[in-house]
């Protein structure tokens, strides 16, 4: 299996269920589109995202993903910068937020057999103080992640309370995926076997 997407903590989730894959990032911007709902913009990054590789690998199922925060309506992507990471924070702080992961099995040769789906969580952050969140800011683990915050970093003491996937909140809903992947008979983690 391949996995379109340069993310550790994808990478990690995929390993500790046993699967056996290469990374190939895909290089699909991260747009979002004027009117687009959460659920349909994380489904067509991930399917454009794991198209995109399954055109070099036509012989391998491609796993895509695209993960976002959503907050009374508006979508966080990743900061660009440390002011934004802290208005973002700032913003979340004392407030329950979603979290959308849209995910997309793909092969080339197996037309009909995609799996395109999408898993929301709910995630509350403790209050913060400007201070909290410039000490955060300040430690780096903000920036390169949505919504700027990692909960399964240094993020996860700020983190409150999750309703729904946990994993999904740190970047694929691994159940799910794990789920899929045995219906599909790529993997099947709970038998022995490898993915394909």
């Amino acid at each position: 299996m391949v996995l379109a997407s340069a993310s550790p903590r994808r990478r990690d989730l995929l390993e500790g269920i046993g699967v056996r894959f290469r990374v190939e990032p895909s290089s699909i911007p991260e747009e979002q589109m004027d009117g687009e709902l959460p659920e349909d913009q994380v489904r067509r990054l991930a399917i454009a995202k794991a198209l995109e590789i399954s055109r070099q690998f036509t012989d391998h199922w491609v796993l895509g993903a695209d993960t976002i925060v959503v907050i009374q309506g508006d979508i966080l992507g990743k900061p660009a910068d440390e002011s934004e990471a802290r208005t973002m924070l700032a913003r979340l702080a004392g407030r329950t937020h979603h979290v959308f992961t849209g995910y997309a099995l793909v092969r080339s040769g197996s037309p009909g057999k995609d799996r395109v789906r999408y898993v929301k969580s709910a995630v509350r952050i403790r209050h913060l103080s400007p201070i909290e969140i410039a000490g955060y800011v300040a430690t780096g683990e903000p920036l390169d992640k949505a919504g700027a915050y990692a909960i399964q970093g240094i993020g996860s003491g700020i983190v409150e309370s999750v309703s729904g996937s946990y994993t999904n909140v740190v970047g694929l809903p691994i159940c799910e995926v794990a789920r899929d992947m045995q219906e599909l008979g790529i993997f099947d983690f709970l038998h022995t076997g490898a993915a394909k």
